[in-house]
């Protein structure tokens, strides 16, 4: 008799246990067709990780939260955040996301290529759809099979640089120039793919491009030291997270050379770069709230492709241009001063 007791026990034990599993595996989360269930309340959970800190991808955060709002998604009414920065750490990255997914968050968010990395790794044995902002090459990074169809529960906004007028506007204002020196992470996909990019406009437009590439943060003042003393004859900078993370070394380097630096959005123009072919980061971030909330609407993240940012603005700084003794160019008159004078 007491045998027979033990064995129902555990046998309402097992069910019961298997039941918690079932409602556990439903309470978030998204199906290859359906969109996310969100909470019993109606509410959802959103988690975010960023890269790093630093004005563009601050800006990238700023803009998903309004494309977001104007789209009926607010945080604190029907819809909870949960925000890490992994201080560019791709290590928190991975620990952020597994905890993210542990805890069936409705959908991540990634902003810069090495968060994104991290969630998809740890999403991918999930149905918990991801959409990304600040990726230069979603293919490259493995995060989508094309950008017209992701194909994968991951897709998101990318911020190709506009290089051509990025050439353009370094020949305007370097009229005699031939070298062109760029630091980047050799582990960053949309660093490289931009690199090879540049390197054959720039050799249709009469310049060569000096490389040097770092491994990590440490590197990036010694890599600019080195870029300057090859003869280059200015620096431009891509959006490479460890660069602009270390952007006041490439600039100090510079600076010591006498040579300009050309940035890749408005921020970089702000804190010392002579001038740039601006992606606005906070339209950016907004067009990627605004697939977010698609996302959450029902709309499959695996068919939606992915959207690239179509306008660049001329930004220079004055200060900056005084300071090397240059002068603005003709086709430039127009361009936005972001100095602080």
């Amino acid at each position: 008799m007491m045998k027979h007791m033990k064995k129902k026990t555990i046998a309402m034990v097992l069910a019961a246990l298997a039941a918690m599993t079932s409602l556990t595996a439903c309470s978030g989360g998204q199906t290859a067709s359906s969109g996310t269930d969100g909470g019993e309340d109606g509410t959802y959970t959103i988690g975010v990780v960023q890269y790093a800190t630093h004005p563009s991808l601050d800006n990238c955060y700023e803009g998903f939260l309004k494309g977001l709002a104007d789209e009926g998604f607010v945080e604190g009414e029907n819809l909870t955040i949960d925000f890490q920065n992994a201080q560019g750490d791709t290590a928190n990255c991975d620990l952020m996301a597994k905890t993210m997914v542990t805890s069936r968050v409705d959908l991540l968010a990634g902003i810069a290529t090495p968060a994104v990395m991290s969630e998809y790794s740890a999403a991918k044995s999930s149905d918990i759809p991801i959409v990304f902002t600040a990726v230069s090459d979603p293919v490259s990074a493995g995060l989508v099979q094309s950008i017209e169809q992701p194909g994968s529960n991951c897709t998101g906004t990318s911020d190709v640089l506009p290089l051509e007028k990025q050439v353009k506007m370094i020949r305007a204002f370097l009229p005699d120039a031939t070298k062109i020196g760029v630091i980047y992470t050799t582990s960053e996909p949309n660093s490289v793919s931009h690199l090879e990019k540049l390197q054959g406009i720039a050799a249709d437009n009469g310049f060569e491009v000096i490389a040097v590439g770092v491994t990590n943060s440490s590197e990036v003042a010694s890599a600019a030291a080195s870029v300057v003393a090859q003869g280059a004859d200015c620096i431009n900078n891509f959006t490479d997270n460890n660069v602009v993370d270390n952007l006041s070394a490439v600039i100090k380097a510079a600076n010591d050379g006498g040579i300009p630096v050309f940035g890749s959005e408005i921020e970089q123009v702000k804190n010392g770069c002579l001038a740039s072919e601006s992606i606005d980061y906070v339209a950016l971030g907004e067009q990627t709230g605004r697939m977010a909330a698609r996302i959450l609407s029902g709309e499959d993240a695996s068919t939606m492709p992915v959207e690239e940012v179509e306008d660049a603005t001329p930004v220079y700084n004055s200060e900056v241009l005084e300071a090397l003794g240059l002068t603005l160019p003709a086709d430039y008159q127009d361009a936005q001063d972001v100095s602080a004078a």
